[in-house]
């Protein structure tokens, strides 16, 4: 069935359209999947040392703010892919 719709969007729309849109999906559940795995192991480092809990949560926020961006940065060009 999933392949069918997206035959059908090949079709109607063409296929650096289509890659562009699934290439757009594809970052932000990245980037959601490796926020949350950012999250997780800090809480578990914060459980394990609650004296570093500052270092911890400062490092997590760096590093969910780089995260972000590569994923801000694939969807803007799989946009200009797509408007291009």
């Amino acid at each position: 069935m999933l392949a069918l719709v997206m035959l059908q969007a090949v079709a109607s729309a063409g296929i650096s359209q289509l890659g562009a849109a699934i290439g757009a999906g594809l970052a932000a559940i990245g980037a959601g999947i490796g926020i949350g795995k950012i999250g997780s192991s800090a809480m578990e480092a914060i459980a394990r040392q609650p004296e570093a809990a500052g270092d911890i949560r400062m490092n997590m926020i760096i590093i969910g703010a780089l995260v972000e961006g590569v994923a801000l940065f694939a969807v803007i060009v799989c946009l200009l892919a797509l408007y291009a």
